[in-house]
């Protein structure tokens, strides 16, 4: 399996705990239907992997709150709560179309890097006391959102329901994967709707279970996307099983750190990149995870072929900065470096496009691209032609 440095987009903090709950916590939330209804449809915006609802908070401005499973609790960003005028862990009203969710305490909890990463300013998590309060299915190739109230849910459709336990407040399911170079593996993984990869492992799993038994080429950076600053290597696997779905050649993360205290039972995680091949029904209550596949889950992860990572800044989010250019890598050869500002791609002003875009254009294999960058208040002209690096 080769390896390269991974532009990790992690948005929620990284879970690699000792798996010992069994059930969920239940923070104190309830769902209020509309009209005495059971049902209703969210206008969710999908933004990559990630999902975001609209939402008012007791009656004020709406809010664009980011949909995070492994969040303990839902929370306001501390600024947005001052524009709105909310004082923070109060009790609170999220009302979204055709249902409102009741909150016994609504803090208030900062992600300073979340706006550089997204490309998107952060305005909130709807976490466990979100998912508690209500069964949610996820339809990610439709981009589309239910709520149901849980006491009248039932599920008639054709998916596979996979047994939730949980660490604390996370969701974790059991699932296999198979090392490129064949060796076969399982564990618990959490349920991340939160980050943006496909599949996270983590350094303490791969030591205890000896994946890399075989010499493995690796490239190991500090990589500043990270949920925590750890160092990663991305690579293959040759599939990846949950219940009877089997994803064939996916990217994951192998991370080379972890929180003090990690347990080696927990594999990593589970996050949108991969749930993105499915409907995902959410019920806690039951301790349910369903997965319906659609037309996504033969899909190949795309990894990207410049060796850029890249972040935004600035106003609007609209500053493109490279933050880091890998070696031996067609950025490098290119003669890029740390701290240039990518100002266009063929031509037009990267100011019109969000970073996700920019990201997107250099996981496009053998495309030759113009760039106009800045650099230490001078204007270059650099061409980079993409390559397949995995």
């Amino acid at each position: 399996m080769k390896f390269r440095k991974a532009a990790l987009l992690v948005l929620s903090s990284a879970l690699f705990l000792d798996f010992a709950a069994t059930s969920p916590q239940q923070p104190g939330a309830r769902a209020h239907f509309a009209f005495g209804g059971n049902a209703a449809q969210i206008s969710a915006d999908f933004f990559g992997n990630l999902v975001f609802l609209p939402v008012r908070i007791n009656q004020t401005q709406p809010c664009l709150f980011v949909l995070d499973s492994s969040a303990a609790v839902s929370s306001i960003d501390p600024g947005r709560a001052r524009e709105l005028g909310l004082a923070p862990g109060q009790p609170a009203d999220l009302d979204f179309t055709g249902v409102n969710i009741s909150l016994a305490t609504f803090p208030a909890l900062s992600k300073d890097a979340f706006g550089e990463q997204a490309g998107r300013p952060y305005e909130g998590t709807l976490g466990a006391d979100f998912f508690s309060a209500v069964v949610l299915k996820l339809d990610y190739a439709r981009q589309t959102l239910q709520l149901y109230d849980p006491a009248s849910y039932q599920y008639s459709g054709q998916g596979k329901i996979l047994p939730l336990t949980f660490v604390g407040s996370v969701p974790v399911i059991q699932a296999k994967f198979t090392m490129a170079g064949g060796k076969h593996a399982e564990g618990a993984f959490a349920v991340n709707t939160a980050l943006d990869a496909s599949v996270v492992i983590s350094e303490r799993y791969s030591q205890s279970h000896n994946l890399f038994t075989s010499p493995e080429k690796t490239v190991t950076t500090s990589d500043p996307l990270s949920a925590q600053g750890k160092d990663a290597v991305l690579g293959r696997l040759k599939s990846f099983e949950m219940g009877p779905y089997v994803a064939d050649s996916p990217l994951a993360i192998f991370s080379q750190s972890g929180p003090p205290g990690a347990g080696s039972r927990v594999a990593g995680e589970i996050g949108g990149a991969m749930l993105r091949r499915f409907t995902v029904i959410f019920d806690y209550p039951r301790q349910k995870l369903i997965l319906e596949p659609n037309h996504h889950i033969q899909e190949e992860d795309e990894e990207d072929k410049s060796g850029l990572t890249i972040i935004a800044q600035g106003s609007g989010l609209k500053t493109f900065v490279v933050m880091e250019v890998e070696p031996a890598t067609p950025a490098a050869e290119a003669g890029i470096q740390k701290g240039d500002i990518i100002a266009g791609v063929d031509g037009e002003a990267a100011a019109d496009m969000t970073v996700g875009e920019v990201r997107a254009l250099f996981r496009d294999i053998g495309h030759k691209y113009t760039l106009l960058l800045e650099r230490k208040g001078q204007t270059l002209t650099v061409s980079i032609q993409t390559r397949r690096l995995l």
